[in-house]
């Protein structure tokens, strides 16, 4: 009973620090050069004809990629030296968040945590695969501590049954709540206490449960490590594999737990978005009005909507089951599998999606504290979005949502080959689901902010 009612309390703890400010966000929106019916309706088209194209065309799964090694001495060395400087950096993050001065924009404790570290190092496992196993300073603690015990520390297996559910929580306090929906990012103190306590709890799990801990309860671990799916130079200990961004998403998720994860961070990014938007200011005041329940409402509004994601998603799964089923009636079917199933190979074909949208969303954020970082720590004051016209901006945000789209669209069909005979007709709700969601993230990004 405890362990059920433990995200509850967490969820409410956050909303008393619920409020309207966000850790990041454009201060503008760009009128589009065409009409945005029409850029919906080209967007919508071309993800739906990348999906027939590929169903008439293409019979065959990929399955080779490409190695690059290099000398693994060097890895280690390169790994040992980077966990202590992160070590060391988020020993400084808790010092001068707790010491430092209380405006945010002039505290390094807020520019890195919500910018360099946790958008940052998402872009980088976008881009090279998750580094989170070498980054994280709970995990170089617990390592150490191991050394010195001379084992790895773990008083108790880690139970199956928690899958990976406590990092979805994680995940939806840190990132859904506490991130975009608190005044804790604008607050170097409670940034600190933050980083502090969820150290604490890290720690304190691995002692228990040992490294199983980390990969399955850490939401940065798992966030990251989803991300880095996509990445189409995946570093490892040894080499690095060059393969195409949809490749790493043909694996199944192992857990209906991760499926959700997988879900939770398309649906954050964009809820972020919608944050921003008129439409949801409006919602938003018009339940405070009605329930009289104040700021905590945008919490209830925000898990309200990530179950209303996982229906739809869950559903999809379903309709898919069933096409596939009454498609193959007629003949010997690859596979009968029940919905269960069918979601946890579909979870990992919209990875590319979320991180379309994550990283259309977050690396104009990361480019700008960044810059601020430096000139807070005594580097040159340089501007490094200068270059970027609002015109480029919101055309690069149009071409990663697209292509994200289009990337997840490819990684269906090649799931879809291994489940059935019949792509075409399995491929529709899925498909279908993408289209709408193309539209939905360019409306999020078309409209006016509201201040």
């Amino acid at each position: 009973m405890r362990l059920r009612r433990t995200p509850l309390f967490v969820f409410i703890s956050l909303s008393l620090f619920a409020g309207v400010a966000s850790a990041h966000g454009v201060t503008t929106r760009f009128d589009a050069p065409i009409p945005l019916t029409l850029l919906f309706g080209g967007a919508g088209a071309t993800v739906a004809l990348t999906a027939l194209f590929l169903t008439t065309t293409v019979e065959s799964a990929p399955t080779g990629t490409r190695r690059i090694s290099f000398s693994a001495d060097a890895v280690v060395i390169l790994r040992r030296a980077t966990q202590v400087l992160f070590l060391a950096v988020f020993l400084f993050v808790l010092a001068v968040g707790a010491v430092g001065p209380t405006n945010a924009r002039d505290n390094p404790a807020t520019l890195f945590t919500w910018s360099v570290w946790l958008k940052g190092v998402g872009l980088l496992a976008v881009l090279f695969g998750s580094p989170w196993r070498t980054l994280a300073p709970w995990r170089t603690i617990y390592d150490g501590l191991s050394k010195v015990e001379g084992k790895e520390l773990a008083l108790f297996d880690y139970p199956n049954q928690l899958g990976d559910w406590p990092a979805l929580i994680g995940f939806l306090a840190l990132v859904g709540v506490a991130e975009n929906l608190t005044r804790i990012p604008d607050s170097p103190r409670l940034t600190a206490v933050l980083l502090a306590g969820y150290a604490l709890i890290m720690l304190v799990g691995g002692v228990l449960f040992g490294t199983p801990w980390f990969r399955r309860a850490d939401p940065l671990a798992v966030l990251y490590r989803l991300f880095g799916r996509v990445a189409p130079m995946k570093i490892d200990g040894s080499g690095i594999d060059l393969r195409p961004p949809w490749r790493g998403c043909l694996p199944r998720v192992r857990s209906l737990s991760l499926a959700a994860f997988v879900v939770a961070t398309v649906y954050t990014v964009s809820f972020d978005g919608f944050t921003k938007t008129p439409e949801y200011q409006t919602l938003l005041f018009s339940v405070r009005e009605a329930t009289g329940l104040g700021s905590v409402v945008s919490v209830l509004l925000y898990l309200g909507g990530f179950l209303a994601f996982l229906a739809v998603f869950a559903l999809v799964a379903i309709l898919t089951r069933r096409v596939s089923v009454i498609a193959e009636t007629s003949r010997n079917s690859k596979t009968k599998e029940s919905w269960h199933a069918t979601a946890l190979a579909l979870a990992p074909t919209v990875i590319p999606i979320a991180v379309a949208y994550e990283v259309a969303h977050n690396y104009p954020f990361v480019l700008q504290q960044l810059s601020r970082l430096l000139t807070i720590l005594g580097g040159p004051e340089i501007e490094l979005l200068g270059w970027l016209s609002l015109s480029a901006f919101w055309a690069s945000q149009v071409i990663l949502i697209v292509a994200g789209h289009l990337a997840a669209v490819v990684a269906a069909h090649y799931v879809a080959l291994e489940r059935t005979n019949r792509v075409g007709r399995a491929h529709l709700p899925l498909t279908a689901l993408m289209i709408a969601y193309t539209v939905l993230s360019l409306w999020i990004i078309s409209r006016p902010v509201a201040t």
